[in-house]
């Protein structure tokens, strides 16, 4: 091995001067069974750091079709591969202050290391897990019930995001399984609902719930028509201390217009509006405005991708320019923390005005 004084004798044959350089020397040399594929270096900041010297664990998860993520019990991580130039130097500690020769064997090598940048739960998953066995009412005879998912205890910020989302997908909880109910089923449940307060002549605003259960629990579970209430409405308490629901007539409207559009690829856009307004219950109106021959095709956020480039690719393929109200309802949930659709659309969209409105179309060559 090296010498300290052969090292400076190299040093001044090289001309560098020994006050550029740090004063500790490491004399590097290989180990007997050195691996360069067996390990991956991966960056983690503090917060990671102090989790695993607690013992906790980081969970790698990924698909076939989907990007690996790390999990903790509180956030997920998107895994970026870096690839830099040598930093070994940087990392080996400096323990002297004077001229010292250091020996360290080299027992792997990598010239790349896993960077992670936070991102938000990707939940798309979840339905698509849920939707492999909707609900469609209580079993009948020897009929199996279809299985449903338990939500593992997490931290209560992923836990609320979680059943956030499942609420959103109108997914119920059923003696402690979530699943999510088949659209026909659900649309049956809220015609049921319908047509008692159209024949009760009950406001929308005011349908009282032990009624409701009363009335329809011969028809289908109480707990179902429940459910199907705090889907398409909010309840509230009055003076006697009864229950109200007020229905929401944009969330009824908005299913019975997928329920007319989910088995038609494209819909004249005059004629939807005649049918849809015959469809919804009467006294909730549509806006009803002039057009030019038009069609018509369902899109829901659900069935674009949660990638934010593909989702704004998926927009713009389908449509060249959107107003900011035309798409914000199809980025909205792609909003990370503190970010607003303002500021996707002017991160991923070009704006210009056309006909004196403004209009947003992609940055990017659109593909198909």
């Amino acid at each position: 091995m090296r010498t300290l004084k052969e090292v400076q004798a190299t040093l001044q044959i090289a001309k560098v001067q020994e006050e550029d350089l740090q004063p500790v020397t490491y004399c590097l040399s290989f180990g007997g069974n050195v691996s360069s594929g067996d390990y991956c270096l991966m960056e983690l900041d503090e917060t990671l750091c102090k989790h695993i010297e607690a013992g906790k664990n980081l969970i790698i998860r990924d698909d076939k079709d989907e990007r690996a993520v790390l999990c903790s019990e509180e956030k997920t991580h998107d895994l970026l591969l870096f690839v830099q130039g040598c930093n070994t130097p940087d990392q080996l500690p400096d323990i002297s202050a004077s001229a010292q020769l250091m020996h360290a064997q080299i027992w792997g090598v990598s010239n790349c290391y896993w960077e992670l940048r936070r991102q938000r739960p990707m939940l798309k998953k979840l339905k698509k897990l849920l939707m492999e066995n909707p609900y469609d009412g209580p079993a009948v005879g020897m009929q199996e019930e279809a299985p449903g998912l338990k939500v593992c205890h997490c931290c209560l910020e992923v836990q609320e995001e979680i059943e956030a989302h499942l609420q959103n997908v109108h997914a119920c909880e059923i003696d402690g399984f979530w699943k999510i109910l088949d659209f026909d089923y659900e649309m049956t449940l809220l015609g049921h609902v319908t047509q008692l307060v159209d024949s009760e002549s009950w406001s929308f605003s005011k349908v009282p719930l032990s009624v409701c259960l009363e009335e329809l629990g011969s028809l289908e579970p109480k707990a179902m028509i429940e459910h199907c209430l705090n889907c398409y409405g909010r309840d509230y308490s009055i003076e006697d201390g009864q229950v109200m629901y007020a229905l929401d007539e944009d969330k009824v409207c908005r299913a019975t217009a997928q329920l007319l559009l989910q088995n038609a690829v494209k819909f004249n856009l005059s004629e939807f509006q005649e049918v849809w307004q015959q469809s919804v219950p009467e006294g909730m109106t549509l806006l009803d405005r002039s057009t030019k021959p038009e069609t018509i095709s369902l899109l829901r956020v659900e069935d674009l991708h949660e990638d934010t480039l593909e989702r704004f690719n998926s927009l713009f393929s389908l449509k060249e320019k959107w107003t900011q109200d035309d798409i914000e309802p199809y980025i909205q949930d792609l909003c990370g923390e503190k970010q607003t659709t303002g500021a996707l659309l002017t991160k991923h969209a070009r704006s210009s005005v056309q006909n004196g409105v403004k209009v947003y179309n992609s940055r990017r060559p659109v593909s198909n």
